[in-house]
């Protein structure tokens, strides 16, 4: 996907995000709230969106191009734990948690996100805002899901002590699934 050079208007930007699985609970008016808080950034092949270890200070959407979720190695390179595409939502426990980047984010090309800063977010929640209260419940959905799949992974591999392999291989894959919303 090449990275688009024109201005993007609030209508496409509403269309888009209403399509994204962490909007869809919103109409077109408590997304247009949401909106205003949100920063267009375009990032080059290559470059970060963010670091592992960086403060935790926004959540993001890829509106266009792609994106490596990668983790630090003891030795070598990062590793590529995930690709993301369109309408990937990442960085939302940084919303919930305020903790530090568990993993980085590195444009795959040219790219489009649409940035959410944390202390813009939490000033909706403080005037109750629905529209962020029902991002944050999206959130603690995705999250749900992962601890799951997290715990039903976890329980397989204990079942399954007799191939060693298998409990290491699932517990380094539990570590890095769980990264991928940062």
């Amino acid at each position: 996907m090449t990275l688009t050079m024109t201005t993007i208007t609030l209508e496409q930007i509403i269309t888009f995000l209403l399509e994204a699985p962490m909007f869809g609970d919103l109409d077109p008016g408590q997304l247009s709230e949401i909106v205003h808080i949100m920063q267009v950034r375009r990032v080059r092949a290559g470059h970060p969106i963010f670091r592992e270890g960086d403060p935790g200070d926004a959540w993001f959407v890829i509106f266009e191009g792609e994106a490596d979720v990668t983790k630090r190695t003891d030795f070598g390179p990062d590793k590529v734990i995930a690709q993301i595409g369109p309408r990937a939502c990442f960085g939302e426990m940084a919303i919930l948690d305020h903790s530090p980047r568990s993993a980085s984010v590195v444009a795959r090309g040219d790219s489009t996100v649409f940035r959410f800063p944390r202390d813009e977010f939490e000033a909706l929640l403080a005037e109750d805002n629905l529209a962020a209260y029902k991002l944050v419940y999206q959130m603690a959905k995705v999250l749900t899901v992962r601890a799951r799949n997290t715990t039903q992974q976890l329980s397989d591999a204990l079942a399954d002590r007799d191939k060693p392999h298998r409990l290491r291989d699932t517990s380094t894959s539990l570590v890095e699934e769980q990264s991928l919303s940062e």
